[in-house]
């Protein structure tokens, strides 16, 4: 437990390092990445939902036994940004700089399923012991 309780912990801190800064980075966004922000209420709600996962992942680091199950829907949620990226790039439809943090979100989530999987085994061995 030992393992996912500092994997948890890395993952929610980075999040909010990485995500915070975004709430106000708006309009360089739109410079930086082509066209302008025009709907800025799914900027802002994809900012807003990514924070909450972040706190998820910090409870997760509480109690991973107990909040085991909600690791399934965590390694859902870094596959879906960490699938997609690349497959967009393939198809020339994002730029290469977003492939690192596809990368490090496919690194997480496959870190995530080795805690699911440790943390089950930790239970099984706690439930053949006690």
């Amino acid at each position: 437990m030992k393992f996912a309780r500092i994997l948890f912990s890395i993952a929610g801190i980075y999040g909010l390092i990485v995500l915070l800064p975004q709430y106000f980075m708006e309009s360089k966004t739109g410079r930086d990445f082509p066209p302008p922000i025009t709907h800025p209420e799914y900027y802002y709600g994809f900012i807003g939902v990514a924070l909450a996962w972040q706190v998820l992942f910090l409870i997760l680091a509480i109690d991973p036994q107990r909040y085991r199950l909600m690791m399934i829907p965590a390694i859902l949620e870094k596959a879906g940004f960490g699938i997609a990226v690349p497959i967009l790039f393939m198809l020339n439809r994002t730029s290469a700089f977003l492939l690192v943090p596809a990368i490090i979100d496919l690194t997480l989530g496959l870190l995530f399923l080795v805690a699911y999987a440790k943390t089950g085994a930790d239970q099984a061995s706690v439930s053949k012991t006690g």
